[in-house]
């Protein structure tokens, strides 16, 4: 069987390796070894937190919604409850961008809901 020789294709892979791991620091940007086991690392905590990201804001917005309306004497459960009830059907980025932007807007769901629980 024939030797197999890694020379060009090998230097191709360590190359574009050390392509990814500029912004490293140490040995993580210097060392192949190290820096591959960097990237192999940095890789998979890229493809973990890109869903951790959609569960941290979700939390974000939810805890927006939170404090604007603990503000009006009902909590966020009550509140989201009374929209459900009243048909109102916004997502909590939505809602939360209210809460912040527009307070007038949010008063007028705030009232609908809890209308539709009955406080």
């Amino acid at each position: 069987m024939a030797r197999i020789k890694r020379g060009v294709h090998g230097l191709k892979h360590r190359r574009k390796v050390m392509k990814l791991v500029k912004g490293f620091r140490a040995a993580r940007r210097r060392n192949y070894r190290v820096a591959n086991e960097a990237l192999l690392k940095s890789l998979a905590y890229a493809f973990r937190d890109r869903r951790v990201r959609k569960r941290d804001f979700r939390s974000l917005w939810i805890s927006r919604i939170n404090a604007a309306v603990r503000r009006e004497g009902l909590s966020y459960s009550v509140f989201m409850n009374g929209l459900k009830k009243s048909g109102v059907s916004l997502n909590r980025k939505a809602l939360a961008e209210l809460a912040i932007s527009d307070r007038a807007a949010f008063g007028t769901l705030m009232n609908l809901a809890k209308r539709a629980v009955g406080k």
